[in-house]
């Protein structure tokens, strides 16, 4: 019998931490808000996480395809460090079935079969002495969703963080009190992709919005910084009512929240929907600024999206960061995190 990716995966692995024991050699998994329930043999929704004789083993020790060095503006995150790069890593699998999803040769790889990415083994060791040959001061785990490999990341981050780097996650939020507990000392920086703000649409993608929206709310409270970014997709999200209402909530869980709106292109199996235009972005962007959000980025059309682009001092309105895409032309936040015209303290992790 051929071995399958599974049988790969299956071999890659360690025990895990987030979860409990229960009778019947039945575990409950608290890595994501779906907090499966898995019965001996059986996998958890995420496909990655699975019982082994009443022992719920996780992923570890490998990477999906390779590591890769990303300007900090591509995950996006532009209060972090601007200008810099950051040194991300992926595994397989993931706990949505986005139709639209971008990294979908590793997301999807256990549940499609033209996905195809496959596991290269590495090191904690490695992956951060990459991060140090490259220069790169931060570490990220994207690609797939970190939550449920979230095991594995703590591994690298514990190093990364001795060695003086930051670390980041680049998420969909669906996570839960215990795992956002388990990553606090060890992740700096957290994006989350809020999809919209239509429960309805978010139960196709295979999550819910309040888990989202919650995750958001703890985040913040326990003291990430937290950079939020809506894919802005043709007759998917982008009505004037649901920007509205995620602004409405974001501004609500903190005005200093920079919220991201980006273009969308045709993707994996939703190919039936044009690009985002450039109207649609700034329209998007004016409404989380009427909303009261002090820092609102548009992106992904580098050149055409005009302020929304760069970083103005909420108070003074002086232009801070000036960028073109991800390159960032000119910074001027002083090394303490202020704008040096008024002195205004702008939220971020400048050093």
């Amino acid at each position: 019998m051929a071995t399958t990716l599974k049988d790969i995966l299956d071999r890659l692995t360690v025990e895990g931490e987030l979860y409990e024991k229960l009778p019947d050699r039945r575990v409950r998994c608290f890595a994501c808000g779906h907090r499966c329930l898995i019965p001996e043999g059986r996998d958890g929704i995420c496909k990655v996480r699975f019982n082994r004789e009443g022992i719920l083993q996780v992923p570890h020790g490998y990477v999906a395809t390779s590591l890769q060095i990303d300007p900090v503006e591509k995950k996006p995150f532009f209060h972090a460090l601007p200008g810099s790069t950051a040194l991300s890593f992926g595994m397989l699998g993931c706990d949505y079935h986005c139709g639209y999803c971008q990294n979908w040769i590793t997301s999807q790889s256990l549940r499609d079969d033209e996905a195809g990415a496959g596991p290269a083994r590495v090191s904690p060791e490695a992956i951060v002495q990459a991060a140090l040959d490259h220069r790169a001061p931060i570490v990220t785990s994207t690609y797939n969703e970190p939550l449920i490999t979230s095991e594995w990341a703590v591994t690298v981050f514990r190093l990364a963080k001795q060695r003086g780097l930051k670390t980041a996650y680049v998420s969909n939020g669906n996570a839960t009190p215990e795992v956002l507990d388990y990553l606090r000392p060890w992740v700096d920086l957290y994006k989350v992709d809020l999809k919209g703000f239509d429960d309805r649409h978010y139960r196709k993608l295979g999550g819910t919005l309040r888990t989202v929206l919650d995750t958001i709310g703890l985040l913040v409270q326990k003291g990430f910084w937290v950079e939020v970014v809506t894919l802005v997709v043709p007759g998917w999200n982008d009505a004037d009512e649901e920007l509205t209402g995620i602004a409405r909530f974001l501004a609500g869980v903190s005005q200093d929240l920079p919220w991201h709106v980006t273009a969308f292109h045709p993707d994996y199996k939703m190919t039936d929907r044009h690009r985002t235009p450039a109207e649609s972005l700034l329209r998007a962007a004016e409404i989380g600024q009427a909303e009261g959000l002090h820092f609102v980025y548009a992106g992904n059309l580098p050149g055409q999206m005009g302020s929304f682009e760069h970083t103005h001092c909420p108070r003074c309105r002086s232009l801070l960061i000036e960028r073109f895409g991800f390159r960032v032309r000119a910074n001027r936040i002083t090394r303490e995190g202020a704008c040096p015209q008024c002195a205004a303290r702008i939220p971020g992790v400048w050093s």
